[in-house]
């Protein structure tokens, strides 16, 4: 099945968050067909620095991510981008699909001449923290979080 990594337009929220509700964590946090998610969308699109994609299967969204680029002053003025929200559809889990997201956005943080791609994974997913060193992330700093 080919698969196509494109921008994600309006429609294809749904499927987003029935993936980010896929699983223990998102079940217990995100609440699929609220209008909330639909406002989100629309800053997120509006957004220049913002890449929210899907991955396409024939039609269907079956994987997303979503990649923001961040300017800073530190390390010479470097441009980082962050891996957020990576799902792969539970029916297309272990086909390489996840790995292909990842890749294409470190692919996509490097031609927009960032110098670093990071992200952050919850302390509770074992496997995809050995997913991301498999791919070449360390863990080299602590994540903290103050719910608002």
């Amino acid at each position: 099945m080919k698969i196509t990594i494109r921008r994600a337009v309006a429609a294809d929220v749904h499927p987003i968050v029935a993936m980010l509700a896929d699983d223990p964590l998102g079940a217990q946090r995100e609440k699929p067909g609220d209008p909330a998610y639909l406002k989100a969308f629309e800053v997120i699109d509006a957004d220049p620095h913002q890449h929210l994609a899907v991955a396409d299967a024939g039609g269907e969204v079956v994987g997303t991510l979503q990649l923001t680029f961040t300017a800073g002053l530190s390390r010479l003025g470097m441009t980082r981008a962050t891996v957020e929200a990576v799902r792969v559809r539970s029916d297309q889990r272990g086909n390489g699909l996840g790995e292909h997201l990842v890749r294409w956005a470190i692919d996509e943080a490097r031609a927009r001449g960032c110098g670093m791609v990071q992200l952050t994974t919850d302390a509770a997913r074992a496997d995809a923290h050995r997913f991301y060193e498999r791919l070449g992330f360390t863990a080299s700093h602590v994540g903290m979080k103050l719910a608002l």
